[in-house]
């Protein structure tokens, strides 16, 4: 095995490359000590020692970084990344703390859904969920389960005591400007109907 490349990650940390393949990183120290070097040849205990170093350093980044909030397999696999691991460690340090439970992103959109469903609609809380890198069919599944019809009735009136809107009193302008608000955050317009005052609209 040739180490074929050397890249700085930081001031003292640097990815390893062998045989063209990104492999691991390691410490200013940990290069010296075993004399990597562009072009030096590592045999396989070398190798083998300095991977498992990797795994379980990745493995207790994971740990942190679930320990600092909770997250999606998505996010975690992308934090680590980003810390400089390649892929297949990643996967190992991800298929560790799975075995836990600690991350369950069937659990994680069910929570995100209960803790946000009586203030935002099913249509922000599926883009929310979105972006965090959850399956589509995950999301639905939470939604359905956890957003009932009447929790978008209890949404839309928490949205208007939030804004002050009293049905009772508002004049045209103010319910036109007010539809129009719940209808840009994704509730249905049958859903509105039901809360606003619509006389003076129609």
């Amino acid at each position: 095995m040739t180490v074929s490349r050397i890249e700085p990650v930081s001031k003292t940390r640097y990815k390893v490359f062998i045989d063209g393949q990104f492999a691991f990183a390691l410490y200013k120290g940990e290069l010296s000590r075993y004399h990597i070097v562009d072009g030096s040849e590592i045999d396989e205990n070398v190798y083998q020692i300095l991977y498992k170093d990797n795994v379980k350093r990745a493995k207790l980044r994971a740990m942190h970084l679930l320990s600092d909030m909770g997250r999606t397999e998505s996010q975690l696999r992308t934090k680590l990344l980003q810390g400089g691991y390649p892929q297949k460690i990643v996967d190992e340090a991800i298929t560790y703390v799975k075995s836990f439970g600690y991350i369950n992103d069937r659990e994680y959109a069910r929570n995100f859904v209960e803790s946000r469903k009586e203030k935002k609609s099913r249509k922000e809380i599926y883009a929310a969920l979105c972006q965090k890198g959850l399956d589509s069919e995950l999301i639905k599944e939470a939604l359905d389960e956890c957003y009932a019809g009447e929790d978008s009735l209890q949404a839309i009136k928490a949205l208007l005591r939030k804004k002050g809107y009293h049905p009772g009193n508002a004049d045209l302008k103010e319910n036109q400007k007010i539809i129009g608000y719940l209808v840009r955050k994704g509730f249905q317009y049958e859903d509105i109907r039901k809360v606003v005052n619509l006389t003076n609209v129609l």
